[in-house]
């Protein structure tokens, strides 16, 4: 261990030192000053400052110099009418009633500066020429005669907090110690503070000076070892001691021991190295048990998270045969729709094909007979869709010259109309001869049956799509409405 290691509560800041001293302040500033505590700086550290007894500053000439510069006015003004040859006392200027005006204004400031104020808590010390005259509590205070002066105002109320360090002192065994002593007292009696104690500055070093005695002595009183246990402990007999000797002028209400300690640091060394090895020996044990412990968290976390894995694992494995069975049924249920939508569009197709056969030949039989009732209708149609042609090719026929050669009448021409048949390959022949009218008239009767045969059939075709036509009709007619 390193002596270094254990320094003082002073050398870490803990304690702080209370140093007393009365101000010249006016007597507006009077009260604050006196319940205001401060701290400073000093070549010894920070220390307290307070303040139990102001001096205030009194009244001065300076303080009447400006009403008094009237009389001196005034003075010059009625020298100058006495040598102008007229009537002091009737002058409007510097006549008797501007000295009665100044005399009363002078008065009236020499007053107003008689008047004092004493704070609240605080009783004043009035003197004349040195010699105390009156003490006075708070409130007004006016002072007619000139040479009566408030010489002290002290805080008789507040309890003011001083704290008295020792720095070394011997104990029973030999070994220096130090101890720091708080103390609140309160001024009872201010003419015994002022005039026996000698103000702020003999009750200083007098309380340092007795606080030093008491302290010694109850440092003496002890063992090095168990200077620590004077600490918090009563304090009573102390505080009677301090009293006997500053009553019935100061009172010390409190007194408290806030830090008592060895000062030598290997001795602070040797009083700790017992607790020091104790407190290692529970850190060490405390450090094992914690390893132990972790060791076994440690080994019961490896071991749930080995079980965590083992269940991850039967977790996906289950995971992956369900997701097999459902792609298995998605591909058998997709084969299964696709092989009934393969069916059913072969069976429509199939159906589609045989309706259309039966439409066809349902087409070709009533053809068949109206060509065998009518076959003027068909030939009509025939030729006009030969002239149809015919007037198609009529403006790209080409041209053609035909050089020698006569018919019976004279020379022989083209013959565009029989041209033009020839390119569409119209022969000029019958479109049914009469073998072919006889069959059809001879097969009439049968095409008439197959024709009444299919005309269920090709009702129950066409219903939907009727009534999709009458349906659709009928929304127009709507909507036109």
């Amino acid at each position: 261990m390193d002596p270094a290691d254990f320094p003082t509560a002073r050398d870490l800041g803990s304690g702080m030192d209370t140093v007393m001293e009365q101000r010249t302040v006016s007597l507006e500033t009077a009260s604050e000053a006196l319940n205001r505590t401060t701290q400073r700086r000093t070549d010894s550290g920070m220390v307290h400052v307070i303040c139990p007894m102001v001096i205030p500053r009194g009244r001065s000439f300076l303080t009447i110099a400006p009403v008094s510069l009237l009389l001196v006015v005034g003075a010059m003004g009625a020298t100058v009418t006495a040598l102008g040859g007229g009537d002091v006392v009737t002058n409007p200027l510097f006549g008797m009633h501007y000295w009665a005006m100044s005399v009363l204004a002078v008065v009236f400031v020499w007053w107003r500066q008689g008047m004092v104020m004493v704070p609240e808590g605080c009783h004043a010390l009035i003197t004349r020429f040195g010699k105390l005259e009156q003490v006075v509590g708070p409130g007004r205070v006016v002072l007619f005669n000139p040479w009566k002066r408030v010489s002290y105002i002290i805080n008789t109320t507040r309890e003011n907090p001083f704290n008295a360090p020792v720095r070394e002192a011997p104990t029973r065994s030999g070994v220096k110690a130090s101890i720091e002593l708080f103390i609140q007292f309160r001024i009872n009696d201010p003419v015994e503070f002022v005039y026996t104690l000698g103000a702020v500055r003999g009750f200083e070093e007098k309380l340092r000076n007795a606080v030093s005695e008491t302290i010694r002595s109850l440092i003496y009183e002890q063992e090095a070892a168990e200077i620590y246990n004077m600490v918090g402990e009563d304090t009573g007999r102390l505080l009677e001691q301090l009293n006997e000797q500053f009553r019935p002028a100061v009172e010390l209400t409190n007194a408290n021991i806030t830090h008592a300690e060895p000062s030598d640091q290997r001795y602070r060394m040797d009083l700790a190295a017992p607790e020091m090895v104790r407190v290692a020996k529970d850190a060490y044990s405390h450090e094992y048990s914690l390893n132990l412990r972790k060791e076994q968290d440690e080994g019961d976390l490896v071991r749930e998270l080995a079980t965590l894995q083992e269940t991850l694992s039967a977790i996906d494995a289950d995971i992956a045969q369900y997701q097999a069975q459902m792609d298995t049924a998605v591909e058998r249920e997709t084969n299964r729709a696709e092989a009934l939508a393969r069916q059913r569009y072969v069976q429509a197709e199939s159906e589609a094909r045989a309706n259309a056969a039966l439409l066809e030949a349902q087409a070709l039989d009533i053809r068949a007979v109206t060509a065998a009732q009518a076959p003027e209708i068909l030939d009509f149609r025939y030729r006009r869709e030969v002239l149809d042609r015919l007037a198609e090719i009529a403006d790209h026929l080409p041209l053609l010259v035909r050089i020698g050669g006569q018919d019976g009448d004279g020379p022989a021409g083209v013959n565009f109309l029989e041209l033009a048949r020839e390119l569409i390959g119209e022969r000029g022949t019958e479109l049914f001869s009469d073998a072919d009218m006889t069959a059809m008239r001879t097969r009439q009767a049968d095409v008439s049956r197959r024709i009444a045969g299919r005309q269920d059939e090709v009702a129950a075709l066409l219903a939907p799509e009727r009534q999709e036509i009458t349906a659709t009709a009928a929304g127009g007619e709507g909507q036109a409405r």
